[in-house]
């Protein structure tokens, strides 16, 4: 892995890139179920996490979240995307150790679960109310299918990038 300069240029890319999908996918039109979406910038995440690294991963989907809440002026939304994304990247640490390539889906869904988990806990402290608890079988199904595709498109994106990366990133 690179070092210094090239690494920092390579999250950064990375970054730009799950920014550019999260503002594209807020232009699509909501189901009408509040808080479900595809979540397509997580391919980006998790695509980064194999590919670069679990802490460059984390590094990424952090200033995605931060930046694309303030882009897209939902900072309410940015607390829930907080949560949800610090359980998945914490789930991804030591999936990410023992899932080979093949199996990248397997830690896009549970990451998806654990995001879900953590988008409950914040409305949980912001309703006070658990009748929330009602919604989490709505967002994990819904999340699992999801995480399902995103992770399906990344090991995609780490099988047909690693060439490229060996090439030119991680000499």
């Amino acid at each position: 892995m690179k070092k210094g300069a090239g690494r920092l240029t390579l999250d950064a890319l990375f970054t730009a890139a799950a920014l550019t999908i999260f503002v594209i996918e807020l232009q699509i039109p909501s189901i009408g179920i509040p808080g479900v979406k595809l979540g397509l910038a997580n391919i980006v995440t998790v695509t980064a996490a194999f590919l670069i690294g679990p802490w460059d991963a984390g590094a990424i989907l952090l200033c995605r979240i931060v930046l694309g809440g303030v882009f897209s002026g939902q900072i309410m939304a940015l607390w829930y995307s907080l949560a949800g994304g610090t359980l998945c990247w914490l789930i991804m640490l030591p999936l990410r150790r023992i899932l080979t390539e093949k199996q990248i889906w397997v830690m896009s869904v549970l990451g998806a679960a654990a995001h879900n988990i953590g988008q409950i806990l914040v409305a949980l402290a912001v309703t006070r109310t658990a009748a929330i608890l009602y919604y989490l079988p709505v967002l994990m199904v819904s999340g699992i299918l999801a995480g399902l595709f995103t992770g399906i498109a990344a090991q995609f994106a780490v099988l047909r990038l690693r060439p490229v990366m060996k090439k030119h990133f991680l000499r």
